[in-house]
């Protein structure tokens, strides 16, 4: 396979790399971009005897700082192997000019069922949902739960408030990737920076955890693997549960664009997934009003920043399609709703 056949990757520097690592793959490696992300690239590496891992590297073009840090995702990744928290296994991470562009990081492939298309999502039974849908709260309740000492993430971020870091960070982004104005954006963040509840614990905190970050069993449910740690980070555990319920659209609402996935019949609903997360974990439901409107601003945000580096180099396009300005502004008016209704 020729260097120029996989956008993103140099195959023949990326096959003697690898072979350093795992020197009994068995003939040519393939090269295949998976997923359906828009940040970080994702890409299948076969051998001819069936054996799979997987390869992570930025996306292309111009970025924002830290904003797609593999090598970091790396290190926790590494830091939960052995934790209660299920995630793929690291086995190596280079940014070897001679090799690559970007920094590269190469795990183990981890089988099981992604939902994250809608044909993979009608095709579940009521009873599979609702069996992967349970084990969201329970899988976060673990995340919040890891010792950071334990396992060597004390470091990992800053320990100040999480609410103005992320404000700060993300009203940031929007400013550098936005397309257009939005004055209602402008205006929550605003109302969102003046009512920021108290901080009472610091956690690890995934930033990006929902159902297509999931590697989930099709038997039972179990999540076999959490994907996707790039914006993972230390701060207030109830963020976590307010990015999931801004992904966790419910009948009628078009905040998930072309993957409203969770008003299939059989995924428990928004007020099922919070209660089960307080029952595990006895946190604040009014904090997590706040979340939930903070979440769906941060997803809005995301959006826009993909939609921006779709246009800017459509070599980052994925197989899912690029959020549009209709979704953005959906995200927008689902987070002034939650506000109001929090009394923000």
């Amino acid at each position: 396979m020729s260097d120029t056949a996989v956008v993103g990757i140099a195959t023949e520097a990326v096959t003697a790399w690898v072979s350093g690592i795992v020197p009994e793959f068995a003939g040519p490696l393939t090269f295949e971009r998976i997923g359906l992300g828009q940040s970080n690239l994702t890409y299948l590496i076969s051998d001819a005897s069936g054996r799979r891992w997987v390869l992570r590297r930025p996306p292309l073009g111009a970025l924002l700082a830290s904003a797609h840090d593999v090598a970091r995702e790396a290190r926790i990744l590494s830091a939960l192997e052995h934790s209660a928290v299920p995630v793929p296994r690291v086995l190596a991470v280079t940014d070897d000019p001679s090799v690559t562009d970007a920094p590269l990081v190469l795990m183990e492939f981890v089988d099981g069922l992604v939902v994250d298309r809608m044909t993979v999502a009608e095709e579940l039974t009521p009873g599979q949902r609702r069996a992967i849908g349970i084990r969201l709260p329970r899988t976060l309740a673990a995340i919040h739960a890891v010792d950071l000492a334990e396992v060597g993430l004390v470091d990992l971020a800053s320990h100040k408030p999480y609410a103005l870091r992320q404000l700060t960070r993300w009203s940031g982004q929007w400013e550098r990737s936005k397309t257009r104005e939005i004055p209602d954006l402008d205006d929550l963040t605003r109302r969102l920076l003046a009512n920021v509840p108290e901080q009472r614990e610091v956690t690890l905190v995934h930033g990006d955890f929902h159902l297509r970050n999931l590697i989930t069993a099709p038997q039972n449910g179990d999540v076999r693997a959490v994907l996707d740690w790039e914006l993972s980070t230390l701060g207030e555990p109830l963020a976590d549960m307010g990015s999931t319920l801004a992904y966790w659209s419910e009948p009628g609402e078009r905040t998930s664009g072309d993957f409203p996935a969770t008003q299939l019949d059989g995924f428990p609903n928004r007020a099922e997934l919070v209660e089960m997360y307080l029952a595990e974990t006895g946190r604040d439901p009014a904090a997590l009003k706040f979340w939930h409107a903070l979440g769906l601003w941060k997803v809005a945000i995301i959006a826009e920043g993909v939609m921006r580096r779709a246009r800017d180099d459509p070599r980052n396009k994925a197989a899912a399609s690029t959020p549009t300005v209709e979704r953005v502004d959906a995200l927008v008016a689902a987070a002034m709703a939650v506000a109001a209704d929090a009394g923000i």
